[in-house]
C-alpha cells in the first residue's frame, strides 16, 4: 500500500560532522570554568560555531574561518591533533570519535531500566548496609556501569545542594545564594568547616562545590559569585531531602563522622589550598543554641577581632611569613603618550629596589597587594596562581596639565566620586609639578583651589612632588612603610559584599586585619560595568552643574531611583513646591541643606517637558 508507514532502525547520523574538535573544546571548556577562568565563555561561543558548521574539517587552521576561532584555539587544536595522531597513529580518522568512546556511550545507553537513585551510605537502614558495598570500595573496582554521582552525608557537597534547595522553597527566595550566605547556612549540615581545614588536609568543605560545577548540579554565574542549582541539582537535592526526612523519621543520628580520608576521595578539588588552621570545638552552655557557622575558636584569639570571632567568616587567611607586600602598577602609567618619559617612573622603581608588577587597575594608579607565597607542585606544570588581597591605601597620580584637562572633561570629580566608594579607606592624590602651570587652560590659583577642596572638602591625602624621580621616591617610602605595617600581621579575606559589614579598621595594638580579594575589588572597581539603577541616578545628578557626590548621595538617601523622585514632584500641588521640593535636604558632614538654587534647577530638569533653554 502507498500509504502504509514501515517502521525501521535509521541510520544515526552525527550531530556534528567534527566530534574530536568538539569534543577537545568541551574538555577546554569544562577546565576553565572549574578553575573559574573567564576563557570558558571563549570555548563556548567557539563549540556553538562548530556545531553549525556542516562540513568536515581537516586542521585547527581549517576552522580559522569559522567565527569566535582565533590564532590561540587554531594552534591548540592543531597541537591536539599532533598529539592524536602520535598516539592513534598517522592515519587515525578524526571525523569520529575512537571506539572506546563509541562503546562506552552505548554501554550507557544500553539498559532500559536505569537504575533509581542510589541513598547515600550513611542514609541507608542498618540491614541495607552489609548487601552494598562503600562507594570508596566500588570505586576501587571499576565496574564498567557508572553510578550517578551522590555526596557523601554531611559533607560539603551534600549541605551545599541542601542549602540552596531548601533557598529555592523559601518564600522570599532570589534564586540564588552568595558565597558567604552558602558557607553561613550550610555549615550546619556539614561535619567539616567551610572556611578551615583541618590539620594534616589541604582542603575544606568548600572545596566540593567545584565538583558540584563540573557535575553540572550547581551553577556559578556573575561577579561576585552567585550560585543556583541546574535542573539536574534540583532533583538531585530533592531526593537528598526526602531521604533526609526519611532517616529523621526512623530515628537516624544527625551527626555521622567520617573520616577526612573518605571526605578528601569523595570531594575533587582543583589546586587551590588553604592555609592550615588549628581549631578547636567551642563548648556550648546548656539551654544555649550554637551557631554552628562560627562555632570555631581560633588559638591565639588576641589576635582576631572580636568582629572576626562572631561577624566574618573569612575565605582564607595569609600568616605573617606566606606573603609579600607588592606595589601595583597600572599599565597606563607606562604606556601611551610620552613613553619614553612614562618609563622613567618605571626604571626609578627598579632603581630603588621595589618590588612591584604592571597590570591593568580599573581604579587608581598605584596600589599595593598581600601577594601569597606559592611553591611549584611536584608532577604540575604550572604554579598555582597565588591568593592576593588589597591593602588600604591607592594613589592616583595627577601631573598638573593632566588635573587642568580633567577638571574641563569631568574626570577629576567622577574620579573623586569612584575613589571614595572602591571601599578602600586611604585614597592619596600625588599631584606632580610639570613645567609652567601659566601656559594651561585654567588659572594656576583655580588649580591651586582644586588641590585645596580635594583634601579639606574630599577628606584625600595630597602629596605634592615636583618631578618623576620624586614621586619615585614616595612609592619607594609607601612601600617600606606598608611593609613594616602589615608583614607582621595575619591577614583575613573578605569580599567587595562583605566589605561594608566588617569592622576594617587597621589597630596598632592587634596582631589581625580584614583586607578584601584584589580580583574582587578589581572586578567591582570597572568603569562600565553593569550598573544599578541607582549608581546611574547618581552618575546622571553628579551632571549637573554644582551637584558633588555627597549632594547627589544625600538626595538619593531620599529618592533612590528617579522613578520615586518624578512621583515626589507629581505629588506636589504648585510649581513653587516642585522647586523646594529638595531644598531641605541635608548634605555633608556638616549636614548643611541643598538650597532652593540646586533644588529649583533639578525639578526644571525633571519637571519641564518642552527643551530647556
Amino acid at each position: 500500500m502507498p500509504g502504509e508507514i514501515t517502521y525501521g532502525r535509521k541510520k544515526p547520523v552525527p550531530a556534528c560532522p567534527n566530534p574530536l574538535f568538539l569534543k577537545w573544546l568541551t574538555e577546554w571548556r569544562d577546565s576553565a570554568a572549574e578553575k573559574g577562568l573567564k576563557t570558558q565563555f571563549v570555548y563556548q561561543k567557539a563549540i556553538s560555531s562548530i556545531k553549525k558548521y556542516p562540513l568536515p574539517l581537516h586542521s585547527g587552521k581549517e576552522a580559522k574561518i569559522l567565527q569566535n576561532f582565533g590564532d590561540s584555539i587554531c594552534k591548540m587544536l592543531d597541537d591536539r591533533l599532533e598529539k592524536h595522531y602520535a598516539e592513534c597513529g598517522s592515519d587515525a580518522p578524526i571525523h569520529t570519535l575512537p571506539s572506546s568512546s563509541s562503546t562506552h556511550s552505548k554501554a550507557q545507553r544500553q539498559p532500559k531500566n536505569p537504575s533509581p537513585l542510589t541513598i547515600p551510605h550513611e542514609l541507608q537502614p542498618p540491614e541495607q548496609e552489609s548487601q552494598d558495598p562503600s562507594p570508596s570500595k566500588k570505586k576501587k573496582t571499576g565496574g564498567k556501569k557508572q553510578r550517578e554521582y551522590v555526596p557523601q552525608r554531611r559533607s560539603g557537597g551534600y549541605a551545599v545542594l541542601l542549602t540552596l534547595y531548601r533557598e529555592t522553597k523559601s518564600p522570599s527566595s532570589r534564586g540564588y545564594m552568595t558565597k558567604a550566605e552558602l558557607q553561613k547556612e550550610a555549615q550546619a549540615l556539614c561535619d567539616k568547616s567551610f572556611t578551615l581545614t583541618d590539620p594534616n588536609s589541604k582542603y575544606t568543605a568548600w572545596s566540593s562545590v567545584s565538583t558540584l560545577i563540573q557535575k553540572e548540579l550547581v551553577i556559578k554565574t556573575h561577579s561576585p559569585a552567585r550560585y543556583s542549582l541546574t535542573e539536574k541539582g534540583l532533583e538531585l537535592a530533592q531526593k537528598l531531602e526526602e531521604a533526609e526526612d526519611q532517616a529523621r523519621a526512623k530515628g537516624f543520628p544527625k551527626q555521622v563522622q567520617t573520616s577526612s580520608h573518605e571526605e578528601e576521595e569523595q570531594e575533587e578539588t582543583d589546586s587551590e589550598t588553604n592555609p592550615c588552621i588549628h581549631v578547636e570545638p567551642v563548648q556550648c552552655p546548656p539551654g544555649q543554641q550554637l551557631n554552628v557557622a562560627y562555632s570555631y575558636n581560633v588559638k591565639n584569639t588576641s589576635s582576631v577581632p572580636p568582629s572576626v570571632q562572631y561577624n566574618h567568616v573569612p575565605d582564607f587567611t595569609l600568616r605573617p611569613g606566606d606573603f609579600n607586600i607588592l606595589l601595583c602598577v597600572d599599565f597606563i602609567e607606562t604606556t601611551g603618550g610620552a613613553a619614553h618619559k612614562k618609563q622613567d617612573l618605571v626604571s626609578e622603581l627598579k632603581r630603588n629596589g621595589v618590588n612591584f608588577d604592571v597590570r591593568k587597575l580599573h581604579i587608581g594608579d598605584f596600589l599595593w597587594v598581600a601577594q601569597e607565597k606559592v611553591q611549584p607542585v611536584p608532577g604540575q606544570l604550572r604554579i598555582p596562581q597565588a591568593r592576593e588581597l588589597v591593602l588600604d591605601y591607592v594613589v592616583e597620580r595627577k601631573r598638573m596639565d593632566d588635573l587642568c584637562g580633567s577638571i574641563i572633561d569631568g574626570r577629576f570629580r567622577e574620579q573623586k566620586f569612584r575613589l571614595k566608594r572602591c571601599g578602600l579607606r586611604h585614597p592619596i592624590y600625588l599631584v606632580e609639578d610639570h613645567g609652567s602651570a601659566q601656559h594651561l587652560s585654567i588659572p594656576e590659583t583655580t588649580l591651586q583651589q582644586a588641590i585645596v577642596n580635594t583634601q579639606v572638602v574630599d577628606g584625600f591625602f595630597i602629596k605634592r612632588t615636583k618631578d618623576v624621580r620624586e614621586s619615585a621616591a614616595y612609592l619607594t617610602i609607601m612601600t617600606r612603610y606598608l611593609q613594616g605595617i602589615y608583614s607582621r600581621k595575619t591577614l583575613l579575606s573578605c569580599t567587595k559584599e562583605e566589605e561594608w559589614k566588617c569592622d576594617r579598621a587597621l589597630c596598632p595594638n592587634t596582631d589581625s586585619c580584614i583586607l578584601m580579594e584584589f580580583k574582587d575589588f578589581n572586578e567591582s572597581a570597572m568603569k562600565n560595568k553593569a550598573q544599578t539603577v541607582k549608581e546611574v541616578f547618581a552618575r546622571q545628578l553628579m551632571q549637573i552643574s554644582g551637584v558633588s557626590g555627597e549632594k547627589a548621595a544625600a538626595i538619593l538617601e531620599k529618592y533612590s531611583t528617579p522613578a520615586s523622585l518624578m512621583s515626589a514632584y507629581e505629588s506636589c500641588s504648585s510649581t513653587e513646591e516642585k522647586e523646594k521640593l529638595l531644598s531641605s535636604v541635608k548634605c555633608g558632614k556638616l549636614q548643611r541643606n541643598l538650597g532652593p538654587v540646586l533644588s529649583k534647577t533639578i525639578s526644571q530638569l525633571y519637571c519641564t517637558k518642552e527643551p530647556l533653554s
